[in-house]
Order: structure tokens, then sequence, then C-alpha cells
């Protein structure tokens, strides 16, 4: 945990000053800016991607099919030829104009260089030489308050559906499709006992988070006591130290229960290091997927605190109308690194809020 807060006291200073934004005027992402990527090697892949791309009207050319071993953690020399080289010339072939990328359980999401897939997939049009960058790069959309477009930015916002299970992953869909704009109720959970320099910034943060969301009318449970709150039900936001929170229950922190809609944060360095469920190791993400959340952030191994989504940019930007992918986006300092989003990019039950506003 000392790595993490490496950069903290300069990179946190933007986020801790962010103030709460206006509803945005609505720009609605479909069928025809998101690719979906299947690896046809993976029976997993293939069903999550059909069902993904049946509710969503994905049209088959909009549909990329890479071959690559069924595997967690790919090989850093085969990532570029097995999965980025295909992807690339996919879109180059079809004339794609391309915004959103949403991989599938049974792609890879890491390389044995531990930089996720997806960070670098987002990153794949700048030519980067995979063998000899070293990440991370400073992401140009974070702190934005502006749809994203990948002409403007010059990345992609790639986001995948993923589980412990199949079934998880199809859930993620399910529950975009169903979020609508709920005002209750988001938990936010600080340590008190992280008072250092770049570790109490990040508790900031989480409370700055809390004012915005109390400002806009959202019921919000902020604790700011010793105890690892957990165990609540109907949540529509989280954000916790988790494992990292010197109190931390497993028990509490399983027993979330989440609505259609609802976006998580942990402050954990290896929150998405794996989806196969374990009792070893710091928690992940893949619990909250399990328990119902349509869309949260993790990593694959160390990124330091500085990567980890600033709550209240988060927050903010989602519910004034911005997406899922966007809002996660916009919340995240690096790029080409070790984040991963999961849930469909699409998810935006607070657009029509918005365009009301």
């Amino acid at each position: 945990m000392k790595k993490l807060a490496i950069l903290m006291l300069v990179i946190l200073t933007t986020a801790s000053c962010s103030k709460a934004n206006t509803p945005v005027e609505t720009k609605a992402a479909g069928p025809t800016n998101v690719l979906v990527v299947i690896n046809d090697n993976s029976a997993t892949s293939k069903e999550v991607g059909a069902y993904y791309a049946e509710k969503r009207n994905i049209a088959e050319k909009y549909i990329v099919h890479i071959k690559c071993p069924e595997i967690e953690r790919i090989s850093t020399s085969d990532y570029p030829t097995q999965i980025e080289k295909p992807i690339k010339e996919y879109i180059r072939k079809n004339g794609l104009k391309i915004d959103y990328i949403v991989l599938t359980k049974g792609v890879p999401f890491a390389t044995t260089k531990h930089y996720s897939v997806d960070g670098l997939l987002a990153c794949m049009d700048g030519e980067l030489d995979h063998h000899k960058v070293e990440g991370p790069l400073v992401n140009p959309y974070f702190d934005k308050n502006e749809h994203f477009s990948h002409d403007k930015f010059g990345l992609y916002l790639v986001t995948r559906l993923d589980g412990y299970t199949k079934e998880d992953a199809k859930a993620l869909v399910d529950r975009a499709l169903a979020a609508r704009p709920n005002k209750q109720v988001f938990l936010l959970d600080i340590d008190p006992n992280r008072y250092k320099p770049g570790y109490k910034e990040y508790n900031d943060d989480i409370r700055k988070a809390s004012e915005i969301l109390k400002a806009r009318g959202f019921g919000v449970t902020l604790d700011t006591t010793e105890e690892f709150v957990g165990k609540r039900n109907n949540l529509m936001g989280y954000c916790s130290w988790g494992s990292n929170d010197r109190y931390f229950d497993k028990e509490k922190y399983r027993g979330n229960r989440f609505l259609p809609g609802s976006i998580a944060e942990t402050a954990v360095s290896t929150s998405g290091r794996t989806f196969v469920p374990t009792e070893e190791g710091q928690s992940l993400i893949g619990d909250l997927i399990k328990t119902g959340v349509t869309g949260v952030k993790g990593y694959c191994s160390e990124p330091t605190l500085a990567a980890i989504a600033s709550p209240s940019i988060l927050f903010d930007r989602y519910v004034s109308g911005y997406n899922l992918a966007e809002s996660f986006y916009m919340a995240s300092r690096c790029i080409y690194w070790k984040d991963i989003v999961v849930g469909d990019p699409l998810t935006a039950p607070y657009a029509k809020e918005a365009e009301k506003g």
C-alpha cells in the first residue's frame, strides 16, 4: 500500500477542487460507434458477445472476431498479434468510426507485463511499441466535462462484460437496460485511519463526492467512523477502501446489494487481478458484480493510488447524464496502464434527467 500514495498530493488537487456540474446535453451513443470483441476460442465469449449484440441491436459489422487463448493473462509478445492487430485491421478495413470497444468474458484482461489489455487497446491508435513504452500515460480525457469522441481525444473508451461466470457477465447487460435515474442511495465509506499525505487526499475526495451528490438531492450515506460499512440494499453508488480499510469486513462487503444502473469504485490495488472466485488476497470487484453492480472499475496489478478513479468526478459526471464509460474515464488520470472498467459503456440512467434539466 505504500506505493499507492505516490503522486497523490499533486494529482488529486484537480479532483478535490472539482465543482458540481450542471446537467449536460446528452448525446446518445449507439450501435454505430460501439465495437464488440469476441474471442472465437471461448464459448463464453461467443455467448456473452452474442447476447450483448442482440440486446443492443448491434449489427454484425460492429462485431470483430479474434482468436487468442482463453486465459486471464496473455503473453506480452502475443498481445499485439493476437488481440490488437486484428482489431485495428478490422476497424480500418470496414471504415468504422468507433468510440467504444466492448470486450467479452473470455478475452484476456491483462498481459504478462501486468498491463491491462483494456488499457492498451484504449491507446492502440498511438502506434506505441509495447516492448519499449512504459506506462502510465496521462489521460487526455481526465476531468473533462464533455461527451467523448475518438476523433477529438485519440482514444477508445474500452470496457468489458465480465464476472465470475458468464451469467454474471450477461447480467451486466440486463442491468444496463433496466437502469433508471434512482436517487437512492450512494454509500461512501472513508477510512479515518488513512490521514497521511496521499491517503488523506482520497478521503477528502470521497467527502467531496458526498457534498456534490447531496447538493443534487441524492441520498448519501457517508461513513467517517472506523466501522467498515456494508450489507446495505438498493445502492446506486458505492466507494470505499475495500480490503485496504483497517476494519474491512468481507461479509459486509459481499453483503451489499445494488440497483440497476449502479456504479462503484474501491481504492484497492489488485481488485481486478482475477475473475475467479477466491478467498485469498485483496477484495475483488467480482464480488460486487455478483451482488448486482452495473459498472465498476478494478486493477489487474498495483496501479498506485493516483490511478484509482476520483469518486467526486466519477459520481458527478454520471449523475449529470454522462454514460458509464465516459464517467469512469473522465475520473481516471491514467491510460496505458492497469485499469479495467467493467460494464456496458452505454449505461446512462441519468441522461433523460439531464435532458429535462
